[in-house]
């Protein structure tokens, strides 16, 4: 299958972000996933997901209080982290996927959407809206990458506003989203590396946020994480 033009010009723009960032002092942390459901995949007219870069720049603590104030659309989704204790090489079968993942643990990533930012090649020169994540810790119990059971619920200023089970419309779980991604990064020059975190893209619908609230995600059994805007 010949390459997605929108893709390769896209990823390209946004390596050139990241060299830039990690150049000037930035440390890299791991990789975000977005546009990874079927529905998703289809509106934007994509047969992979998205993938976009993190540094320890975007790095937060849970209970942290965030300025938004200059943002266009904030957003906050709840996310599973995938911790890696190994490598994942381009062609990585399933059990050498999940015998690389260290651990789960929950994960929320504060993203500014642009409306003015549709098309695949823009959401990717972007780093597809990325601006903060936070981390809870990390699960051993959950080595090998498997988010049965898992659920989703946010509540803002205590009132819940979102539910969702694991993402059951991609198949294999995290395994496809990781072999995705290790190709991805192959094709620019770049791999899945132990002990990068790899967001895999959220629970729920992304949930809009405003100065004053308050947000806590819990994503069960994996813990909670909150988040306060001014």
């Amino acid at each position: 299958m010949p390459a997605d033009q929108r893709v390769t010009n896209g990823m390209k723009a946004q390596m050139s972000m990241r060299h830039e960032r990690l150049s000037s002092g930035a440390r890299h942390l791991g990789w975000k996933v977005g546009f990874s459901t079927r529905a998703a995949m289809e509106r934007m007219s994509i047969t992979a997901p998205l993938f976009g870069f993190m540094t320890d720049l975007s790095l937060l603590k849970s209970g942290s209080v965030l300025s938004i104030a200059g943002w266009t659309r904030a957003v906050l989704e709840p996310e599973v982290a995938v911790h890696l204790g190994s490598n994942v090489p381009a062609g990585a079968d399933e059990a050498q996927v999940r015998a690389a993942i260290s651990g789960l643990g929950p994960a929320v990533e504060l993203a500014d959407f642009d409306p003015d930012v549709q098309d695949v090649e823009g959401i990717l020169a972007c780093d597809i809206f990325h601006r903060h994540v936070l981390l809870g810790p990390v699960d051993p119990l959950h080595a090998g990458g498997s988010i049965a059971g898992l659920q989703a619920l946010v509540f803002r200023d205590g009132e819940k506003v979102a539910a969702g089970l694991g993402p059951a419309d991609f198949p294999g779980e995290t395994v496809v989203i990781l072999q995705a991604l290790a190709e991805a990064l192959e094709a620019n020059g770049e791999a899945l590396r132990a002990g990068d975190v790899v967001i895999s893209g959220s629970l729920v619908p992304p949930v809009k946020v405003a100065a004053g609230q308050v947000l806590r995600a819990e994503i069960s059994p994996l813990g909670e994480i909150q988040v306060r805007f001014q």
